[in-house]
C-alpha cells in the first residue's frame, strides 16, 4: 500500500559498476565499466513450474517450482574519446577478443546495478550479478547522415542474479 512520502522508482537514475574477476594480465584494474551506461535490461528472473498430475486427481493439478532461468543483461553505453589517449574506450571488446582468442584465465565479469533516490544522495535499489561472461559485443551503427551518440552493447550471461536495497 502507497504513503503519501512514498516515491516510485525512476529509472534514468542508475549506476552500473563492472568488475573482472581475475583483472586483464595487460591491465591493472579490474574496473571494465562505472556508470557510463544509457541502458540496462535483462534484470529477469523466471522460474519454471513442473505440473504433477495425481491419479485420481481430475478436478486440479499440483504445481512445483523447477529451475529458474536467467535472462541475459544487456547493457548499452555512448563510446567515449579518452582525454588523455584520444582513442575510443575498448575495454569491452578487448575482454571479449581474449576469451575468443582462448587467453586463460578467462575473466568473469561481476556487477552491480543501482538506482539513486531523486536526490542522487543514496541508492535506493540495488541489482547485483555475478560471474558474467560477454555473449556479444556490438559496436555503433554509423550513418552519415544523422548526428547521434555512437552507442555500443554488451550482452552478459551470469551465474546469478538478486536485488535488495543497497
Amino acid at each position: 500500500m502507497a504513503h503519501e512520502t512514498d516515491q516510485l522508482l525512476q529509472t534514468f537514475r542508475f549506476q552500473v559498476t563492472l568488475t573482472l574477476d581475475p583483472p586483464p594480465a595487460d591491465s591493472g584494474s579490474n574496473l571494465l565499466g562505472d556508470g557510463t551506461f544509457a541502458e540496462c535490461s535483462g534484470l529477469d528472473l523466471e522460474s519454471e513450474v513442473k505440473d504433477i498430475l495425481e491419479g485420481g486427481r481430475n478436478n486440479a493439478v499440483g504445481r512445483r517450482v523447477g529451475r529458474v532461468r536467467l535472462t541475459p543483461i544487456v547493457l548499452k553505453r555512448g563510446i567515449f574519446v579518452g582525454a588523455t589517449t584520444g582513442t575510443a574506450d575498448n575495454a569491452m571488446w578487448q575482454w571479449i577478443t581474449g576469451i575468443v582468442n582462448g587467453t586463460l584465465p578467462v575473466s568473469r565479469c561481476d556487477g552491480h546495478v543501482q538506482v539513486w533516490n531523486t536526490a542522487r544522495t543514496a541508492f535506493v535499489a540495488e541489482w547485483v550479478f555475478d560471474r558474467g561472461l560477454p555473449t556479444k559485443v556490438a559496436g555503433p551503427t554509423l550513418n552519415a547522415k544523422t548526428g547521434e551518440v555512437a552507442i555500443e552493447e554488451l550482452h552478459l550471461v551470469h551465474e546469478g542474479l538478486r536485488m535488495g536495497a543497497s
